[in-house]
């Protein structure tokens, strides 16, 4: 199984300033999409495990390096790729992509916390099993 997933979007003009480039935090919406894709794609329901299991992710951290602009109608692929998971938290490096041309370099930290007391809780062993045994 591989630890890298990727997701395409369009930049609609809401995604915009009024010069038609993206606006830079709409950039963190992109990867917030990408990394939700990549749960869903692993089998990990956030809604459920928030009612069931009393769990939710949360960004405790990132870095983005902003190397060129995306703007209207651009077609972007958006990379997560899993770096390292451990104890409570997740690490990703992502990737924004036109074509071949990269427009932004990331490093995204996610926690795993308790829902009710929003504390750190150490991430369940069964819920990434696939990708920890593959």
């Amino acid at each position: 199984m591989t630890h890298q997933f990727e997701t395409t979007f369009r930049v609609y003009w809401e995604d915009t300033d009024a010069g038609g480039v993206v606006y830079y935090a709409n950039y963190l919406k992109f990867m917030e999409r990408c990394r939700t894709d990549w749960l869903r794609a692993m089998g990990v329901d956030q809604h459920r495990l928030r009612l069931e299991r009393k769990l939710q992710f949360a960004v405790v951290g990132v870095q983005v390096e902003f190397l060129r602009p995306a703007v209207l109608d651009d077609e972007i692929i958006v990379t997560a790729e899993l770096e390292r998971m451990g104890g409570a938290t997740i690490s990703f490096k992502q990737n924004i992509w036109r074509g071949d041309v990269q427009l932004i370099e990331a490093s995204t930290r996610v926690a795993c916390l308790d829902s009710e007391s929003l504390k750190p809780r150490a991430i369940p062993k069964d819920l990434f099993a696939e990708w920890r045994h593959g």
